[in-house]
């Protein structure tokens, strides 16, 4: 049995609201006339086909009503057991949870968040974190969307003009699969990731990052008071060790903390 795992971006709308200047504007709650919500997002089985959601084609004052699309997504979610993000930790995931809570929508079931820019931050010093530098690694690069550049994308979907939405799936699209790219470039580095080899049957040793049987003994690693056998994941690079403490007990009562 393999986890169920997606990777996922979201794209929201932004807030419409009165203000009597462009800069370092303070804008009161009173002010605002339309609250964010969800535009738009993909959802990507790992290594299969990306699934696209979006609110457009029912008119200008349907834009804005996201509820449709989130008990698809919820849906998603509730099956999911692991979901690879972006900034998805402070910001897809939140946003989504928002905007379910907000509409009355029950928890879907507990997930395993990978957030593949926490962990470019936990592991190495990049010149950015964004996903537009990180896609530098592959040779999947972030998406952009040149018609319709910057702000005016968002704008003209909310006019649900048809090939602004055109753009933006083209957009939200690629993000996920440079996201999913990403993902694979920087296992191999990660700590604490889920055990998928939890998933998997039989009692035959697995990497835990991967699942995958190819893994060969390379010697051992010591904690401070046990000896564990090392492994190398031949298929994604990964290193791991065994839960077997093979420091004799006679050996272990000896040492001092």
């Amino acid at each position: 049995m393999k986890p169920k795992v997606i990777t996922l971006d979201i794209e929201t709308c932004p807030i419409e609201a009165w203000t009597w200047g462009i800069w370092e504007q303070n804008v009161g709650l009173e002010m605002i006339k339309d609250d964010w919500s969800i535009l738009a997002y993909t959802v990507k089985p790992l290594g299969g086909k990306p699934v696209y959601r979006d609110t457009g084609g029912r008119g200008v004052k349907k834009v804005r009503d996201d509820s449709v699309i989130l008990l698809e997504l919820w849906a998603m979610l509730d099956e999911a057991d692991i979901v690879i993000t972006q900034n998805g930790k402070a910001f897809d995931i939140k946003k989504i949870n928002a905007r379910m809570v907000t509409l009355g929508m029950p928890p879907y079931s507990p997930i395993r968040i990978i957030d593949t820019m926490l962990e470019a931050k936990k592991h190495f010093d990049f010149t950015s974190n964004k996903l537009a530098w990180l896609s530098r690694l592959t040779d999947e690069r972030k998406s952009e969307h040149r018609e319709f550049p910057g702000f005016e994308l968002w704008k003209e979907c909310l006019a649900d003009n048809p090939r602004a939405w055109a753009e933006m799936k083209k957009y939200n699209v690629q993000d996920v699969v440079a996201t999913e790219k990403l993902y694979y470039k920087l296992r191999p580095w990660m700590t604490g990731h889920p055990n998928m080899a939890m998933y998997a049957d039989g009692e035959i040793v697995r990497c835990p990052k991967c699942g995958s049987p190819d893994v060969h003994s390379r010697g051992y690693v010591h904690s401070q008071a046990g000896t564990y056998q090392r492994y190398c994941c031949q298929e994604c690079g990964g290193w791991a060790r065994s839960r077997k403490n093979e420091m004799p007990i006679e050996k272990r009562r000896k040492l001092l903390a």
